[in-house]
């Protein structure tokens, strides 16, 4: 099973796109397998660039020429050693942001794998329609209940058996995303430290004597499975955490979701699907700044987790994904549109 993995999507879902089936895919079906016969589990970090990220300026195809005829004021410049805001050269043709070049090692080391130019094949240009397409993995039915990592988690033998099961599958953020969506157990947490019941003490002791009690099948173990989760979550955040490897997170939402991410995955609950998110790439106005702040955000927060977790990266795969792209030609507003 190759190791260490990081695939950067541009564009859209690129390694997990599955078509209308609502079938496992097959990579999943090996992680599942060899979850089963080793002690450490194999996580998945999924990341979604929500609002449409621009992979040409993420990915830039410096040596085609139609590439700066149609962005004469938003192509990123060749690759310059004496010109720190040109293209970090990749293989000649290709080049990163330069707002991304803490990804240039990880590259280097054949650690980052980038897919261009590949997505949905639903031409709707709706955010909101593309992005329920990436995460239930249907494109063009919107119907399908079970969201694609939802999928996943509902391979489980016995999940009766595993108090802890809602722990293999987390969503970092405000509400529960479409992708983890359905009957597989996960949890949606905004933050590990406010992850918890109010009242205290106190109030979880009465709902454990209450679903101790209930007789019905399916709130009762909910109900336990929850508060198990929050019992061992409590423990994780019992001690301040400090990033390994000197890995400094910036400061913000999503720096701060990879940390608790890491502090997760070190913390060995089995946790094998984790999804986050970050918004903002809807950039039809003004681009150039916009995309280089999220870039350098992007960037640096992925390459922290990257140095944080160390060896542990040999059991986990980051994959990045957005709903779809952008034009190829910029628009009239110093942008891009939808494409």
């Amino acid at each position: 099973m190759t190791t260490r993995r990081f695939f950067l999507k541009s564009g859209a879902l690129a390694i997990a796109s599955i078509g209308a089936s609502l079938a496992i895919p097959s990579f999943l079906q090996h992680t599942a397998l060899a979850s089963n016969n080793q002690n450490s589990k194999k996580t998945m970090i999924v990341i979604f660039q929500r609002g449409a990220a621009d992979g040409l300026n993420t990915v830039v195809p410096f040596g085609d020429a139609a590439y700066y005829k149609a962005r004469p004021t938003l192509g990123i410049a060749k690759p310059n050693a004496s010109d720190e805001q040109s293209a970090i050269d990749l293989d000649g043709y290709f080049g990163l942001h330069p707002a991304l070049k803490p990804f240039k090692p990880l590259y280097d080391a054949k650690q980052l794998a980038i897919v261009h130019a590949a997505g949905s094949p639903d031409s709707t240009r709706s955010h909101f329609d593309a992005q329920d397409y990436m995460e239930i993995g249907t494109p063009g039915v919107k119907t399908t209940p079970d969201g694609w990592l939802n999928r996943y988690l509902q391979i489980n033998p016995d999940p009766s058996k595993d108090k802890l099961a809602a722990l293999r599958g987390i969503a970092i953020g405000n509400k529960q995303p479409r992708a983890m969506a359905g009957s597989g157990a996960s949890l949606t947490i905004a933050n590990l430290n406010a992850f918890d019941v109010r009242g205290g003490a106190k109030t979880s002791s009465a709902f454990e004597t209450m679903y101790g009690k209930s007789s019905d099948d399916i709130i009762a173990p909910a109900g336990v499975e929850a508060l198990e989760a929050m019992r061992t979550i409590r423990k994780i955040r019992s001690a301040a955490y400090l990033p390994a490897n000197s890995a400094i997170y910036p400061n913000g939402q999503f720096g701060n979701s990879l940390k608790q991410i890491a502090q997760l995955i070190k913390s060995n609950i089995g946790l094998e699907m984790v999804f986050t998110d970050l918004g903002g790439w809807d950039t039809h106005i003004g681009q150039k700044p916009r995309l280089n702040q999220l870039l350098k955000d992007f960037g640096s927060s992925i390459a922290a987790l990257y140095q944080d977790l160390g060896d542990k990266m040999q059991d986990v795969v980051i994959v990045t994904m957005s709903e779809f792209g952008r034009t190829v030609k910029e628009n009239g507003t110093a942008g891009t549109d939808h494409g």
